[in-house]
């Protein structure tokens, strides 16, 4: 895969799916006007930092500009997850589809063992959750509304406050989670 072709086509793609000009780019991002041409017509290899300045003008996931998006198909095998770990390894998050300005949502794989638990802060206004009990038992927290879900149980709920996972039972719990950024 080459990087820098994937990045070029990846930076143009957002900011044109977003309707800037490359003038309102350099505005958004803080890279200037004639940086945001080269990148966009693979004359250069951005640096991580410029990179991360790009995401943030645009508001999308890093991943999104790395990302080679031009498979068809994408399989996930669930060797190949590396997971996000909190609460001393009782709260697992297996990324699996990164955020993509074509769909607005990513989706993860949740392993909570029992007692763990993840508070999470605020996602961006107008964010929404969609969660799915594939195994066990959790209690997810919105605000200060609290819900118990079972296996086969679902909830959605808008993710712009305070909300938390916890595992009060005896046995791992596995969820399906999707986040979705309401335009």
């Amino acid at each position: 895969m080459d990087v820098t072709n994937v990045v070029a086509r990846n930076v143009k793609s957002i900011r044109e799916h977003k309707k800037l000009t490359l003038d309102a780019a350099a505005a958004a991002t803080g890279v200037s006007r004639s940086m945001l041409a080269q990148i966009e017509k693979g004359e250069v290899n951005p640096t991580i930092s410029v990179l991360w300045k790009i995401a943030n003008g645009y508001k999308v996931s890093f991943t999104c500009l790395v990302e080679d998006r031009a498979a068809a198909v994408s399989v996930i095998r669930q060797q190949d997850m590396a997971p996000l770990s909190e609460d001393d390894g009782r709260y697992l998050n297996y990324p699996i589809f990164p955020f993509s300005e074509t769909t607005l949502f990513e989706t993860y794989r949740i392993v909570v063992q029992p007692g763990g638990k993840l508070s999470a802060q605020p996602h961006l206004k107008g964010a929404e959750e969609f969660i799915t009990v594939f195994v066990g038992a959790v209690e997810i927290v919105v605000s200060n509304d609290r819900y118990r879900l079972e296996k086969g149980d679902s909830i959605r709920f808008c993710a712009d406050v305070p909300h938390a996972y916890l595992n009060p039972g005896a046995e791992a719990a596995e969820l399906s989670m999707l986040i979705y950024y309401n335009k």
